[in-house]
């Protein structure tokens, strides 16, 4: 840490964020002999797995394929305890790599970095942090006094996609007496739920994870719905010890067939490569039912133009709008339940039990769609009808600030001090999501223009890592001093990522991967759907110079 602003502590790299992309940046940096600083808002490393402590919190990609290859030890010695893991287990995860590999002596916890600044004279970074203040939306929270400075040659986002936390602008939510929270922002003590009268808003992944749980213990559940969402069964179970070994002993050919994956994972899944309109429905129904039974995401390898076209995407969606019907036993309740949109155009939620647990007689569905909710009171919250429901705790599961939301709120200025919230005013504009013109040295992990939340985010995160490490190794072999990348080339690869966009069904609904939560954010199709092509285009451009990048001697 430094304390003296007119002569600032100076590293090789800083790297916002200690999720898993910040600490295998900082091992990456390691091995490249550079000193580098982590900055992270919260008192551990693990990122979204440190915040999202809500019950139920689980991932939907399969434990042994969500985390890290770069380490075959590493591979061998951690043991998952069940097909998706919880937040608790990743959480252990995140620390045990941060332990073995030494990584907490270079964190800076409770930390909250609130300006960055590109020096053209220097060429050099200047950050801003001061200590974090705890709030219901951390990425809010205003940072406390005694603001601190450090230079550095890179600066490294590694903010994550989901970790901006969504929390409604609404009337009177100051004024409610009971307990409060957003599952991005979880107390870790948790929350007694035993008999108390529990309002969850928001019925997206994080609500669909925590409503069955919460439901068991609630006195009443209320469940205030804005739009119905698709989900397909988890089939979560433990972990058989030989299914793990057998992975284990074939585990670098599993990592090297699941990156030719669309989604960098699901290798072990039956993709099928036809089409469901060349079949008979009642045979894609069949084929349907064995993958819903399987559980997960081997739903949407049934067939390949599932989603691309709306035909295709009727016959699954009717499949799954079929089973909503079948299980939710009051037919009003169940149409309430089924979505309008398109089949995986908003991201695809697995389940566990949901949709029976509004066969409770202590849970309620309210549709807040057009019957807003109004304000809420020191008691509860009321619609715009002017009903009035009691609470005792409400649970915000409204998602998030996705993509950008977290690195917009840090006060960040490229060459002329330009912010990169006016640079990114009509949307974000990155070349291969890795770099922004204007901006020299600034690398974001993870960023919008590169497949993320449409992948394996750990496989995303180390191709991206990998290729920072290899970039910065080049500039410091070469004697270049900045690397920033092209305006023509990030107009191109804007253009690109729309393109194949629009090959799919994903940018016909509001969805977080436009933005479209957040009022006032504009619409932009954020990430890349296509792992291999996106991770091919990378290696063709460090294999060509860095082409799309301005190198400064």
């Amino acid at each position: 840490m430094s304390t003296n602003q007119d002569n600032p502590a100076h590293y090789d790299a800083v790297v916002i964020g200690a999720g898993f992309g910040g600490i295998y940046m900082l091992h990456k940096l390691r091995q490249l002999g550079l000193s580098a600083r982590v900055y992270e808002t919260g008192d551990d490393v693990g990122g979204t797995w440190y915040w999202n402590r809500y019950p139920g919190a689980r991932c939907d990609v399969e434990s042994l394929e969500y985390c890290y290859s770069f380490d075959p030890e590493l591979e061998q010695e951690w043991e998952w305890t069940e097909r998706y893991p919880a937040q608790p287990e990743i959480l252990r995860y995140a620390q045990h790599v941060a332990e073995r590999f030494d990584l907490y002596r270079d964190i800076q916890f409770n930390t909250k970095v609130t300006k960055a600044v590109f020096d053209e004279e220097s060429g050099r970074w200047h950050v801003s942090s001061a200590p974090a203040v705890d709030h219901l939306d951390h990425n809010h929270a205003p940072a406390g006094p005694d603001a601190d400075e450090v230079t550095a040659e890179y600066l490294i986002s590694a903010v994550g996609c989901l970790s901006s936390s969504n929390v409604p602008d609404i009337d009177g939510t100051d004024t409610f007496a009971g307990e409060m929270c957003h599952t991005g922002r979880y107390p870790k003590e948790g929350i007694d739920f035993t008999g108390k009268r529990v309002g969850v808003i928001g019925t997206g992944s994080s609500g669909i994870q925590a409503i069955p749980v919460i439901a068991e213990t609630a006195g009443h559940l209320t469940v205030f719905q804005r739009t119905p969402q698709f989900a397909i069964p988890a089939r979560n179970h433990p972990l058989d010890p030989e299914e793990q070994a057998e992975v284990k002993a074939e585990y670098h050919k599993l990592r090297e067939q699941n990156k030719t994956q669309q989604g960098a994972l699901g290798a072990r899944f039956d993709w099928n490569e036809g089409s469901v309109l060349d079949v008979e429905v009642e045979e894609a129904f069949r084929e349907f039912e064995t993958r819903w039974k399987s559980g997960g995401f081997a739903f949407l390898g049934a067939y390949s133009d599932i989603a691309r076209t709306p035909e295709a995407n009727h016959v699954a969606a009717d499949f799954v709008k079929a089973k909503i019907r079948e299980t939710v036993t009051d037919p009003e309740v169940a149409e309430r339940l089924i979505p309008s949109t398109y089949l995986g155009c908003k991201r695809l939620v697995l389940d566990t039990d949901y949709f029976q647990t509004y066969n409770r007689d202590n849970v309620t569905l309210v549709d807040i769609s057009e019957n807003t909710i109004a304000e809420i009171t020191p008691g509860g919250l009321r619609t715009a009808d002017g009903t009035h429901y009691d609470l005792d705790v409400i649970v915000f599961a409204t998602g998030y600030d996705a993509m950008t939301g977290s690195l917009l709120r840090i006060d960040i200025r490229g060459r002329g001090g330009r912010s990169l919230a006016d640079q990114w005013y009509a949307g974000p504009r990155t070349y291969l999501g890795l770099g922004v013109p204007g901006f020299p040295n600034l690398f974001t992990i993870t960023g919008p223009g590169s497949p993320s939340v449409l992948a394996n985010m750990i496989v995303c995160i180390e191709q991206h890592v990998d290729w920072i490490g290899d970039c910065i190794g080049y500039l410091r072999a070469h004697g270049y001093r900045a690397i920033e990348a092209t305006e023509e080339a990030t107009e191109s690869w804007v253009a690109h990522v729309n393109f194949v966009a629009d090959q799919t069904l994903y940018p016909t609904c509001n969805s977080w991967y436009l933005g479209a939560n957040i009022p006032g954010k504009t619409r932009v199709f954020m990430p890349l759907p296509g792992f291999p092509p996106y991770a091919e285009k990378c290696d063709e451009v460090a294999a060509n110079h860095y082409e799309g990048f301005a190198l400064t001697p």
